[in-house]
Formats: C-alpha cells, structure tokens, sequence
C-alpha cells in the first residue's frame, strides 16, 4: 500500500532521529575535547601566542555545543528522508566530516602538532561543505543548519594557521615538565 505520510508522521520522524543524533553528536564532540585535554588552561597551549581576533576561552565550549546540536539536527532531518536519493552517500560524508572534526582536538591539543591539526580544518573545511551540497539536495532546511558550523570552522582554520605561523617553536612540542637546574 503507497500513501504519503501525514505532517505529523514526517515530524515525528524527524523527532525520533533527533533524539539520538543529537545527543551522539554532542557526546561525541565533548568526549574527543576532554581526552585530548583541550581547554584554555592547558600549559602548552596558555604559552601559546594567540592571533587577532582569537576569542575568549569561554566562547569555544559554548560555540561548539551549540554547532554539535545542529550538527546532530541536521543529520535528523536527512536521515528521516525515508527513501529520498542520496540519503545514504550523504549520510556517510556526514560521518566522515564528523570524523575529520573528532580528530583535530587530539592533534592540535593531545599532540601538539598544529601543522597536522591544520591539515585536518582543511579537510574538514572540504567535507562540511561536501555535506552542505548533498544534504540541501535532500532537505534544504539540513544544509542551513550546517552554515554556521562551516562559518565557524572556517575562523578556525585562520586561527590554527595563524597560531602555526606565530608558534612553530611549539609545533610538535611536548612540555616534559621537568625544571632545569642551573648551577653557578
């Protein structure tokens, strides 16, 4: 039997979708920071130089909870387009993307390698706008959800290439935090 769903039926998909997407992606991103011991505080990255325009540190937990929540709306919105073309090959760019993201906060922060964590923005800059393309060929209300999030990376990628050019004593880096001795 074919019949098209009500309103109703289609927003309730999407609300079943967004009741796991959203909290996965969120958990996903605040566990990638917090074992990778990204934060402000972090001595390596305090005795960093920063750019012009580089935020309070508050502002990064903030934006990025915020960025995940739509990330994980997004995906709901495509993944509830039961039957809808593309729906497979975008959800797994979305992955990929998510996947790229998970990995800069270990590599900039947990590794210290800014010249490998901007290798990585640069491929996330890529795959959020491949995302962007396939999910607004099925839903185009998933693709605006998804601009800030690129707007977003996209000042971040100036700031990690700007933190690289004012930094790169630091590039690769590990503080031993042993104390030298000197004696006279």
């Amino acid at each position: 039997m074919n019949f098209l769903a009500s309103t109703w039926q289609l927003r309730a998909g999407v609300i079943r979708w967004a009741l796991v997407c959203v909290p996965v992606v969120l958990m996903l991103g605040i566990l990638s920071g917090v074992l990778s011991g990204s934060g402000a505080d972090e001595a390596w990255f305090a005795a960093l130089r920063k750019p012009v325009g580089y935020p309070p540190p508050a502002t990064f937990g903030l934006v990025w909870s915020v960025l995940y929540i739509l990330m994980g709306l997004s995906l709901a919105i495509v993944l509830s387009a039961a039957g809808a073309r593309g729906r497979g090959l975008a959800a797994a760019v979305f992955a990929l993307q998510l996947a790229i993201n998970l990995t800069w906060s270990p590599l900039f922060f947990g590794a210290h390698r800014i010249t490998g964590a901007l290798v990585d923005i640069l491929l996330l800059d890529v795959a959020v706008v491949a995302t962007i393309v396939l999910f607004a060929r099925i839903r185009p209300s998933a693709a605006w959800l998804l601009a800030p999030y690129l707007a977003w990376i996209l000042f971040a990628t100036y700031l990690n290439f700007a933190i690289l050019q004012d930094n790169r004593e630091f590039d690769g880096v590990h503080p031993s935090g042993a104390v030298e001795r000197i004696e006279f």
